[in-house]
């Protein structure tokens, strides 16, 4: 059975729109957008799973789900949109959010996208 953002523990996580500026920009098809939300909800699951202690071990989750979206930039293509600006401001914002709302206010964002090619 598919994780649903629903099922998450957090109440700021469960209740949150991510990647919202996306989803009101006709540049990008929701069908991608979807994709990368479904990165971000499964990054939320991954944290509450394995309950990271330190930034480093916040970061490794962060940079695998980085990378994801790295693979994901692919799809943008082949559907004429790509990871441009707005997005990256988008998606770097929704990796913020996500390490404050699990108590990592001090993560760097720069650092919890590290791995991006976008």
């Amino acid at each position: 059975m598919a994780k649903e953002q629903k099922d998450l523990t957090n109440e700021k996580v469960k209740n949150y729109s991510f990647l919202n500026e996306m989803y009101q920009d006709e540049y990008f098809p929701n069908d991608c957008v979807d994709m990368g939300k479904e990165i971000l909800i499964d990054l939320c699951f991954q944290i509450e799973e394995q309950t990271p202690k330190t930034l480093e071990d916040l970061y490794k989750l962060t940079h695998t789900a980085t990378e994801k979206f790295n693979d994901l930039e692919e799809v943008f293509y082949e559907n004429d949109s790509e990871i441009e600006t707005v997005a990256r401001d988008c998606i770097g914002t929704d990796f913020e959010f996500i390490a404050n709302s699990y108590g990592f206010t001090n993560a760097d964002v720069e650092e919890l996208i590290a791995t991006r090619e976008w």
